[in-house]
């Protein structure tokens, strides 16, 4: 994770919810009416932007956080995307379980990360948030085997990366995008500084 930064534009309201609609119109998911009691707290969107930014930080493209990132989190947990709203297998306190046993990734994260500060993580300086980000990070992703007890960062980071490179800023910024390649090549010469290509990979994969 990079932590470059400085100031770009970013997303309103409008366009965080229009975001969302398009989201949803090209996975065939309605577009929600967030279950009672599921909608974030202003503390939890707050953490979950913050989170979204320092997994991917602004460079010379907005980071995730900018481009409201944080906002689809919720909507995402929501649909039960990455397995979200699929009965949770792992130890978790009652109060962060629905109904269904799925477990609430937002207030998870809320209370690890705090766990891990030994404070309120959002009152941390920014590197004292992204260190504390990044060991998690390396715990859920380690280098060996996987871990036995499921991590609910896994799917969390899968949203982020998933909500940032289907907003216009991850497609066709921080990625070229190609809709319709002309052919296919099978070896590419990359120079430095070259993006790497996007599509309509959302097509593949709901379509």
């Amino acid at each position: 994770m990079q932590h470059l930064q400085h100031k770009q534009p970013k997303a309103t309201r409008r366009e965080v919810l229009a975001g969302a609609a398009i989201f949803a119109l090209a996975t065939g998911l309605p577009i929600p009416a967030q279950a009672a009691g599921e909608t974030p707290s202003p503390r939890i969107a707050l953490l979950l932007k913050t989170v979204a930014q320092i997994v991917i930080p602004r460079s010379d493209t907005p980071g995730a956080g900018d481009v409201g990132v944080g906002a689809f989190l919720p909507l995402a947990f929501a649909h039960g995307l990455e397995g979200t709203r699929e009965p949770w297998r792992g130890a978790a306190a009652a109060d962060m379980l629905r109904a269904d046993g799925s477990l609430r990734h937002d207030l998870w994260l809320d209370r690890e990360l705090n766990r891990r500060a030994g404070r309120d993580f959002l009152a941390l300086p920014s590197a004292q948030q992204a260190k504390i980000v990044a060991q998690l990070d390396g715990e859920a992703f380690p280098a060996g085997p996987p871990p036995a007890t499921p991590n609910p960062w896994v799917a969390i980071k899968a949203l982020i990366l998933i909500g940032y490179y289907s907003s216009e800023a991850g497609a066709s910024k921080e990625l070229q995008y190609n809709l319709i390649p002309g052919r296919w090549d099978a070896d590419i010469p990359l120079k430095p500084g070259d993006r790497a290509f996007s599509n309509d990979w959302t097509a593949v994969e709901f379509g």
